[in-house]
């Protein structure tokens, strides 16, 4: 009945309430986000128990960025908890690290381009350079297979683009940003609809605020998931 094309941010606060709403959505979901704001709420023995005990697949998204040797290290040790898919920042320099640290494992790393949060305004108060978001995005995205990335994370509307680069063959784009038709935006602003994700050559959406906020989150997860199957 899932389609693990569809991950559920489990932007919750603890363990407990993670579980609560896994256990709500059952077999309609078998692909989960852990962010970095569960990390202290016991994030990674949440995924060590979907995983094992529920047999659920699991994208950490820790957005790592340091040192090539810190985040080589870091990396290092989250793989060893069967992890599926784990962010860092897409400077080629942490890619690669990364990839270092995640040799010998199935776990795939998944590079972050510029997050779907930030707007060309937001860009030039970090003193990013000018340009197109969708520009950057794409020239991220390439710098960030060449340095051996296994995906990487996007907003929807830069999907067809990052899909059309010789690097992104065989390549993995996850997009979070995603929301239903009719659902609040929220703090995203470069968006679109699960039908119009996958469309774009999408192989994942994230979806939060929109499943764990219904009043019947399976039901709503259902409904992305019939969303997706019209695409």
């Amino acid at each position: 009945m899932s389609d693990d094309r569809l991950i559920v941010a489990l932007d919750v606060p603890n363990v407990l309430d993670g579980l609560a709403l896994a256990t709500k959505l059952g077999d309609a979901v078998n692909f989960y986000k852990i962010g970095l704001g569960m990390l202290t709420g016991g994030g990674m023995a949440l995924a060590n128990e979907l995983k094992a005990d529920h047999g659920k697949r699991i994208f950490m998204d820790m957005k790592f960025f340091d040192i090539g040797a810190t985040v080589e290290a870091a990396v290092r040790g989250m793989a060893q908890f069967d992890l599926d898919l784990l962010t860092v920042h897409g400077d080629p320099h942490v890619v690669a690290a990364a990839k270092q640290g995640a040799s010998g494992s199935n776990m795939k790393i998944m590079a972050v381009t510029i997050l779907t949060s930030l707007d060309r305004k937001d860009l030039d108060a970090s003193c990013i350079k000018a340009g197109n978001i969708t520009d950057l995005v794409q020239e991220r995205a390439g710098l960030a297979f060449l340095a051996g990335a296994d995906g990487v994370i996007a907003s929807p509307q830069e999907a067809t683009m990052i899909r059309a680069l010789p690097e992104a063959d065989g390549k993995l784009i996850v997009t979070p940003g995603v929301r239903p038709v009719g659902a609040a935006l929220g703090d995203q602003k470069r968006v679109a609809t699960p039908t119009q994700a996958i469309a774009d050559g999408v192989d994942h959406i994230v979806v939060g605020r929109p499943i764990w906020q219904a009043a019947d989150p399976r039901a709503a997860a259902l409904a992305i998931t019939a969303e997706m199957a019209s695409a």
